[in-house]
């Protein structure tokens, strides 16, 4: 299968189960987003693209009971099965989608797009969508203005090397007004309420390309993150940690 980065198949394949554990879910009033701006609704036909363990499938898969979920790593995919059992599931790639063209109302990826921001697959995108289709992008956005979470990004960045990521900008690039709008963002608030474990250990060793690390690196990584909440003041000792993103909401409408 084409159109999968290297850092997603192996880091992604490697940690789907502490992915599924430790990534966030996501804002309640993204359901009023998703319903108002996307127009999804119970008639409507959703595709969730790159939709990886699931976690943004199952909310929409409380508006729209035709969905269809493409993801092309195995490991991933087997999460989303075991999550939600009753979601057609299929193996597919931006590039390469395997539904009939016009079929979609609105497509969905959430946490994903950066890694295919392509012509060819907002080409492929424009394909399955229906001429008045709507395209929706969505990313947690960690919250860097808090110190602590500014530390955790000073650990992991020197290891990103060439993968793609959200916070660089250029998924922007793909959008060049020939298959859709210009996206128009919306921004929510939200808090990932769990243990130090679930909200960072899990989370930042899910993270591609430190999942992709080899054993020593990783254990490196590994230590630091322990060191920060061993010792930083607003996380040592606590069993429970609120976790400060943003999640960035954009629409994207479609041109004929």
């Amino acid at each position: 299968m084409t159109g999968v980065h290297t850092s997603a198949q192996q880091g992604f394949s490697t940690q789907a189960v502490t992915y599924a554990q430790g990534r966030p879910n996501y804002p309640r009033q993204l359901t009023g987003w998703l319903a108002d701006v996307l127009r999804i609704d119970a008639q409507s036909t959703v595709i969730d693209l790159g939709a990886g363990t699931g976690k943004f499938t199952r909310l929409l898969n409380a508006l729209a009971p035709t969905l269809i979920a493409v993801e092309p790593v195995q490991a991933m995919a087997a999460q989303l099965a075991r999550l939600l059992p009753d979601v057609r599931l299929v193996n597919g790639t931006a590039e390469s989608i395997p539904l009939a063209s016009a079929c979609a109302d609105a497509l969905v990826c959430a946490q994903s797009f950066h890694w295919f921001s392509t012509q060819a697959a907002l080409a492929e995108i424009h394909r399955v969508l229906k001429p008045d289709g709507r395209l929706g992008l969505v990313w947690n956005v960690r919250d860097e203005s808090v110190d602590w979470v500014a530390a955790i990004t000073a650990i992991i960045t020197p290891y990103e090397g060439d993968t793609p990521r959200f916070h660089s900008g250029k998924w922007r690039e793909a959008f060049t007004g020939e298959y859709f709008s210009a996206p128009e963002m919306t921004c929510f608030p939200y808090n990932h309420v769990g243990s130090p474990q679930e909200v960072i250990m899990d989370r930042f060793l899910s993270v591609s390309f430190i999942a992709a690390l080899p054993a020593a690196e990783k254990t490196e990584v590994t230590a630091q993150l322990r060191n920060l909440i061993a010792t930083h003041p607003a996380l040592k000792g606590r069993d429970t940690v609120a976790f400060p993103y943003q999640t960035q909401a954009y629409v994207c409408q479609r041109l004929t």
